[in-house]
């Protein structure tokens, strides 16, 4: 069974970051890009179920193409319903969930970051499929490099990835190797010893454990959270009661609270003053040494409510990596 959908896109839109988002793991576990051909194929875990997206691009829109296992039986309520949270993943994937346009509108003229926000036309913060991929991700990423963080991240993939359905794998035999990234249902089957074999240290095993069980138990709605987003019922008030439920969970601080916002969501205001490279890129900008995260924080305020998408052009001024 298929969903299809398709996005228009802003123009100018800015391919690179997307690609090197998803890249960014030269061994494609989950993902498979094509930048020639443009397609990207994500496996990934759809209500339940191991499920591949196919996306087709060209410079206007976006085609997708979601394979679900046969023997899916919806109702048309419940179709439509998967149809919409499709599209709205879409969305979110393409960092179209806030339009960037405005921070370039509002802060075009500023003597810093006009220049950059110019040279950097088109920006968008691609996000992950699931807010779950995006929590997960951020806490894998703490405190290390880029290159360990894809490492564990490819190791968790082929510990607790799904393969895909035998008729997907048929269908689209290119994309027949990819394991659909595990949702919080795959890792909690995981014990501590299991991921401290995986290279994971004794802080991040017991971080990600304790949000799998949380997510599972009701404590932490991702999803619902997600849903809320697209319906435009969030606001700061709103985000500031979802980033305290997440630093109520042990091993989880203020950089993971935004960085998760930023590539679960979408939102573009959390503040990303505690990164390296943020800060590093903000001492480059400025002319100045690198600032301490309280200079950073007090830096990046002046761009509120658009911090975090501050933060991805700063970023992207750095060098090629995806952080």
């Amino acid at each position: 069974m298929q969903i299809e959908c398709q996005q228009s896109l802003p123009q100018p839109y800015r391919w690179h970051e997307f690609l090197a988002f998803h890249g960014r793991d030269v061994q494609q576990r989950s993902e498979l890009l094509q930048p020639q051909s443009r397609r990207l194929f994500k496996a990934l875990v759809w209500h339940g179920q191991p499920a591949l997206l196919v996306l087709q691009w060209d410079e206007r829109q976006v085609q997708a193409r979601l394979h679900r296992p046969e023997g899916v039986v919806q109702d048309t309520d419940a179709h439509q319903q998967h149809q919409q949270q499709f599209q709205v993943l879409l969305q979110r994937m393409l960092g179209l969930a806030w339009p960037p346009s405005a921070l370039l509108q509002a802060h075009g003229r500023h003597a810093e970051l006009g220049p950059l926000l110019d040279r950097q036309r088109g920006l968008h913060v691609p996000a992950s499929p699931t807010p779950f991929e995006a929590l997960s991700w951020a806490i894998m990423g703490q405190q290390i490099s880029v290159a360990v963080a894809v490492s564990l991240r490819r190791k968790l993939i082929e510990a607790a990835g799904l393969p895909l359905d035998a008729l997907i794998q048929q269908q689209v035999p290119e994309a027949a190797h990819l394991l659909a990234y595990p949702d919080a249902e795959q890792v909690i089957q995981l014990s501590m010893d299991q991921l401290r074999a995986l290279s994971f240290s004794q802080a991040k095993a017991q971080t990600l454990l304790s949000v799998a069980r949380a997510v599972q138990e009701g404590l932490l709605p991702l999803d619902d959270w997600a849903q809320q987003s697209a319906r435009g019922l969030w606001n700061e008030q709103a985000v500031e009661i979802v980033a305290q439920q997440l630093l109520a969970v042990k091993g989880i601080g203020p950089w993971t609270v935004n960085y998760c916002l930023l590539r679960g969501y979408g939102w573009p205001d959390g503040s990303l003053h505690g990164d390296v490279a943020v800060r590093r890129a903000i001492g480059l900008l400025t002319g100045t040494d690198k600032p301490d995260a309280r200079a950073a924080s007090d830096w990046l305020e002046q761009f509120k409510p658009w911090r975090a998408l501050v933060a991805a052009h700063l970023w992207a001024s750095l060098a090629d990596k995806s952080y």
